[in-house]
């Protein structure tokens, strides 16, 4: 039997992984307009990295993380998520101030699949450490907005609260605690079984929505200090025309997360897990880690369900040319025009098999090109047929001029 993927992994070929390369080449242009450099971290760490900043209470933590043991008998982890790994590195470095970064890769959750839900998943994502101003909260939720409008998926709105500084967190936790112990036989039994621990995790609870209705709201309960950096994130949102409507009961998974939380909504994307991306500031983290206090905000974007929303592009994505060999006492002629084409920074290719004309063709349209050069008899005279693949125009062009003549399709 032929091996196959492991249940919730994946694999994407062409032609659906062009939607991947467009999606990633519009993080990797809008990440660096905005001054976010790129940050590589392992795919594994200390499991204690993700215990201590994620939270043991959380669902990811308890349930969710593909731990194991090396030969030396450390405890690894694969990364469920890029934030702790982003902060590790900076306080490891011995870095202090502000440092703008991306990142993009695959993390792992072993959760029951289905519709944008897998095991082994891609995000994208900024991280903006060093910076308590809610001008930089704004910041990073515009990047993740203005990368769904590049990815051509409309009808966004981001759902924005805030779970407070510490102290009001605290106070939040014990409202919120004496609320459901009141009903508590409502609860489901997990969520029982939370209340003791983390009660803001039942806040998330699907099963527990008609009881979570009625709870405390922790816009209810900030400080003057989380209240006034609220408004001043609202405030920035409407200046930006980012459009945000206020989710009282939004706590986001993890528990490093204070004061701005966020997702992305999208009318295009019904998936039971429907958020696109979302974020937060995490100003705790750092600490949490063992290093000095760091303010940081931050987001992840699941390229797997941005992908899955975003729409069918009419007419083809690039200005490729593909070289079919119609003589092939030509064919040499035709691999340096290939090659020449590449050089020149044309994307090119050609079959590199003994085909017919007709099977050349058929790969030339499968591949999606924008342009055919048909390299034959002509040639001789320092000219080279080319077709239009979307309007069947043809023309015989000197060979020097393909490029051109593509580039002006």
């Amino acid at each position: 039997m032929t091996t196959r993927a492991p249940k919730g992994a994946v694999d994407v070929l062409p032609p659906e992984s062009g939607r991947w390369r467009r999606l990633l080449r519009a993080f990797d242009s809008l990440a660096e307009r905005y001054g976010y450099g790129l940050a590589l971290t392992p795919v594994f760490e200390a499991t204690e990295l993700f215990s201590r900043g994620v939270g043991e209470e959380t669902e990811i933590v308890s349930k969710q993380m593909y731990t194991f043991t090396d030969k030396a008998g450390r405890s690894l982890t694969l990364r469920p998520e890029a934030t702790a790994s982003v902060v590790r590195a900076y306080l490891q470095e011995g870095r202090s101030g502000v440092l703008k970064c991306a990142y993009s890769g695959p993390m792992f959750r072993y959760e029951q699949p289905q519709a944008g839900r897998r095991r082994q998943f891609h995000q994208v994502g900024v991280e903006y450490l060093g910076e308590p101003s809610p001008d930089a909260d704004v910041e990073v939720v515009e990047v993740g907005y203005r990368l769904l409008q590049e990815a051509g998926i409309r009808e966004v709105v981001v759902l924005l609260n805030s779970l407070g500084d510490p102290a009001d967190r605290a106070d939040y936790r014990t409202r919120l605690r004496s609320y459901l112990e009141e009903r508590a036989e409502a609860l489901s039994a997990e969520s029982r079984r939370r209340l003791a621990t983390n009660p803001l995790r039942v806040l998330d609870s699907k099963e527990d929505a008609s009881v979570v209705a009625g709870a405390p709201a922790t816009l209810d309960h900030l400080g003057a200090a989380a209240a006034t950096h609220f408004a001043a994130v609202r405030c920035g949102l409407e200046r930006r025309s980012i459009p945000y409507e206020i989710a009282p009961r939004l706590v986001r998974g993890l528990d490093y997360y204070n004061r701005t939380v966020f997702e992305y909504q999208a009318s295009s994307y019904t998936a039971a897990q429907g958020a696109l991306g979302g974020g937060g500031r995490y100003d705790p983290l750092a600490e949490l880690l063992g290093g000095p206090p760091t303010p940081g905000v931050g987001l992840a974007m699941g390229v797997d369900r941005i992908v899955g929303a975003m729409p069918e592009v009419s007419g083809r994505e690039d200005r490729g040319v593909f070289v079919v060999v119609a003589d092939p006492e030509r064919r040499e002629e035709a691999l340096d025009l290939v090659a020449a084409l590449r050089t020149g920074g044309l994307a090119a290719d050609s079959d590199l098999g003994d085909r017919s004309v007709k099977a050349q063709f058929r790969a030339a349209a499968r591949r999606g090109v924008t342009v055919v050069a048909v390299v034959g008899a002509e040639w001789a005279r320092g000219l080279v047929t080319v077709r239009d693949m979307a309007t069947g125009e043809e023309e015989a062009v000197p060979i020097g001029e393909v490029a051109a003549w593509t580039q002006a399709r």
